[in-house]
């Protein structure tokens, strides 16, 4: 009976020590994912360029960055372990996946401010799921000269923002790092039309 009973013991505690090894493996795995994402997110908005994409046939002026709450688009220079170097549009799209919502990035080689069409186009990439929410926001100067109110669309398509939010959440509510980015080259930025609208 003695024997049983420690046998018992033995196993309860060999599984409850298993299970608490499974959730710490579990949680690191998730912070792993976490830091990895926001670093990608954080050097691919630090490196967005004043370039132009496309321009608007209404106005003339030039795209350089396009804002909405579920999505963003820019120019930033492609490292060469991604495959292929060079400027690229970055569209980064929040869309819903079933119950829950995705993050993922779609590239387009840019050239002469327009956008390539590839024979061999690159698929979009999943950077983030099972998310419960995610937002982008926009920050500009107001016009005293300071930092103006968070925006949820970024209407200066011509320029890009001082200021970029990023905010996600898990589908447990856990939220992510806040995220807040400085777009070193925002200021450098200014409306410009095609030469054949000048």
């Amino acid at each position: 009976m003695l024997l049983a009973m420690g046998l018992a013991l033995a196993f309860a505690t060999i599984g409850a020590a298993t299970k608490t090894t499974q959730r710490g493996e579990a949680i690191a795995s998730n912070n792993e994912r976490v830091r990895a994402v926001e670093s990608f997110l954080r050097r691919r908005l630090v490196g967005a360029r004043p370039v132009p994409y496309t321009f608007d046939q209404t106005s003339g002026l030039a795209k350089r960055f396009e804002g909405e709450p579920d999505r963003m688009k820019f120019v930033a220079d492609l490292p060469d372990y991604l495959g292929r170097g060079g400027p690229y549009l970055h569209e980064f799209i929040i869309e819903r996946d079933g119950e829950h919502l995705r993050l993922s990035l779609s590239l387009s080689m840019v050239l002469a401010g327009q956008v390539v069409e590839e024979t061999d186009p690159r698929p979009p990439e999943m950077l983030a799921g099972n998310l419960q929410s995610a937002r982008f926001r926009y920050r500009a100067l107001s016009a005293e000269g300071g930092l103006g109110e968070w925006q949820e669309r970024w209407e200066n398509v011509d320029q890009m923002p001082l200021l970029v939010e990023v905010t996600l959440t898990d589908v447990g509510g856990r939220p992510w790092p806040p995220m807040v980015v400085a777009l070193p080259l925002a200021t450098s930025v200014v409306g410009t039309a095609p030469p054949d609208m000048l």
